[in-house]
């Protein structure tokens, strides 16, 4: 249910110019499906195209694509004109091989795994949507609108996207440059060299990411990196990770069904006593415990 506000921006666009130049369908492989939010809606089937555009939406727990939605997503790369994915959907874009080679972002909190998953495709996890040919990826649900919008300047004009944003009560259209808001304004420095060194530990939680390693990251000396890192983000380099990796973690221990032995590797922790007592100190609870609390709905 997250991405069917992306639908509005077309909705929108339809009524500002009287007429319907956006015929949106919802599709899927069987023609019904079971939404997150637990209802039942009625879809068109894959086979009812061809289609100008697809957008590949997200899910909170996300699964593998089936080998007909794989399918259906190759051969639309011949017949369809754009194609896009709205925060995890990347993945399925991924698994189809559409972003070999391409620029693509997803949450941020997923990037490191899209990144792990699909090593020739070009993540860039700062990003609130990307556009690499027909290929298009937004970050997060509401960055999926931004893309949307984008779509729709692209189609019928600056002027006519600009109102449909401020009708939809967004301030204005941001850039698809515009970066996420990731974990947190203390770790935005202003230095380039050290904001290259949060991408590069953003991309490789599952590694060690030492001083050293960040630091060539900076292209700059550790001792010089330990002072500008400092002196920009008010916070030690291992202070900072480990803020990353406790944000990182906690949204997939909260918003996905990765189990925590998995979590505890992908995001680098090491063992899973080290996570259990971050978690303790910074949260208050077990990563069990939140786990079973986000499930209750608590």
């Amino acid at each position: 249910m997250l991405s069917l506000s992306v639908l509005s921006v077309f909705e929108f666009a339809n009524a500002m110019m009287g007429q319907q130049h956006y015929d949106v369908c919802l599709l899927s492989e069987d023609g019904r499906v079971r939404t997150s939010f637990g209802t039942d809606m009625l879809t068109n089937r894959f086979g009812d195209g061809p289609f100008d555009t697809i957008i590949v939406s997200a899910a909170i727990d996300f699964q593998p694509a089936t080998p007909a939605t794989l399918a259906f997503l190759k051969d639309s790369l011949i017949s369809s004109r754009r194609i896009a994915s709205t925060c995890v959907g990347a993945f399925t874009l991924g698994e189809a091989g559409l972003l070999d080679g391409r620029q693509a972002t997803t949450h941020w909190a997923m990037a490191a795994e899209l990144s792990r998953r699909f090593p020739n495709a070009k993540v860039v996890p700062e990003r609130i949507f990307t556009r690499d040919g027909q290929i298009w990826t937004s970050a997060g649900v509401t960055s999926g609108m931004d893309l949307a919008l984008s779509m729709v300047e692209q189609d019928l004009g600056q002027e006519l996207a600009k109102s449909v944003a401020k009708v939809m009560v967004l301030d204005h259209r941001r850039s698809g440059n515009q970066p996420q808001i990731t974990i947190g304004p203390d770790l935005y420095s202003g230095s380039d060299r050290i904001e290259e060194s949060l991408r590069y530990a953003r991309q490789n939680l599952a590694k060690p990411l030492t001083v050293a390693s960040l630091a060539d990251a900076a292209k700059l000396s550790p001792r010089q990196f330990s002072r500008l890192f400092r002196a920009t983000t008010g916070e030690s380099p291992a202070k900072a990770i480990e803020k990353m990796r406790l944000e990182v973690a906690r949204h997939l221990v909260e918003h996905s069904t990765t189990t925590i032995q998995k979590i505890v590797r992908d995001t680098g922790f090491g063992d899973s006593e080290r996570m259990r007592r971050s978690f303790v100190r910074s949260f208050g609870f077990a990563p069990q415990v939140l786990r079973s609390r986000s499930r209750k709905g608590q």
